[in-house]
């Protein structure tokens, strides 16, 4: 486990969780929670994933703590908590899985019948990894809006 690569990692993330803010005109007092949001999140997965977790659960693990965050920061500066897990959660897209894959279908249409079973195989892997890192993304991100917020009784 290198501690340089993640703080690397909890850095820039926070800069990408910050521009993704920016792009999208958040508050500027909320800027600093994007930061840490983003940050601590992909670097909670950064440092799994050395530990020898897969990508998938290393991300629900860090959409998790996006989530937890963005919920503690909503509270506090009164600001809606998707702006928090939005930005929070950007760094951790799989777009690389989801390039590879589309990438693969193209390589199927243009590739010789005979030997399309090695890039289907890998085509389908990729599909499966975008989507399972897309599901742990939601699901790390309203967990806790899901279980620490109590409906208010209608009386």
């Amino acid at each position: 486990m290198n501690l340089w690569i993640i703080l690397q990692d909890f850095f820039w993330s926070g800069v990408c969780a910050v521009g993704f803010a920016v792009l999208f005109n958040v508050p500027r007092k909320t800027l600093i929670a994007c930061f840490v949001c983003g940050a601590c999140g992909h670097a909670l997965r950064t440092l799994l994933m050395q530990l020898g977790v897969s990508i998938a659960p290393a991300t629900l693990a860090g959409a998790g703590l996006v989530g937890l965050l963005s919920d503690l920061f909503a509270r506090r500066l009164e600001t809606p908590s998707l702006v928090f897990g939005i930005c929070g959660a950007v760094a951790m897209v799989p777009g690389s899985f989801a390039y590879r894959a589309m990438l693969g279908v193209i390589r199927l249409a243009t590739t010789a019948p005979a030997s399309t079973e090695p890039i289907l195989l890998e085509t389908a892997i990729n599909f499966v990894n975008t989507g399972l890192i897309l599901a742990a993304l939601a699901l790390g991100i309203t967990m806790p809006m899901l279980l620490f917020r109590r409906p208010k009784p209608v009386v």
